[in-house]
């Protein structure tokens, strides 16, 4: 495992926080849209800025595709699943909700990582 590739992945995973909390308070709470609505619209940007970022960046592609973009959109995807049902599991469980989170932070991130580097950037990893 490349540390420098993690820590920039890392990086561009909190730029992408930064950009969903930013879009879901402009529109849920700036142009009144519904909250579901907000939320997957933030989710789905940070996810295009994640792919771009990491793209460029993090993998040093030279141009984005939409297969790469398919397959980074569809791993992110797995994440947040997998990311809700450690939270519910855990909290089911008796684990408080911030440890839960925590924890299910940590499984969407090793999964969006292990995907992006054995599937969606295989050639560039």
């Amino acid at each position: 495992m490349r540390l420098g590739r993690l820590i920039k992945f890392g990086v561009v995973g909190g730029a992408g926080a930064v950009v969903n909390t930013a879009i879901l308070y402009a529109l849920a709470r700036g142009l009144g849209l519904p909250l579901l609505v907000s939320s997957a619209t933030a989710v789905e940007l940070a996810v295009v800025t994640n792919y771009l970022l990491n793209d460029r960046w993090t993998f040093a592609n030279r141009q984005p595709s939409l297969r790469g973009f398919a397959k980074f959109n569809t791993a992110s995807l797995a994440g947040l699943s997998l990311n809700i049902a450690t939270v519910w599991v855990l909290t089911r469980s008796g684990i408080s909700l911030v440890e839960a989170n925590i924890a299910g932070i940590a499984v969407a991130v090793a999964v969006n990582y292990s995907c992006s580097v054995a599937w969606v950037w295989r050639r560039s990893a």
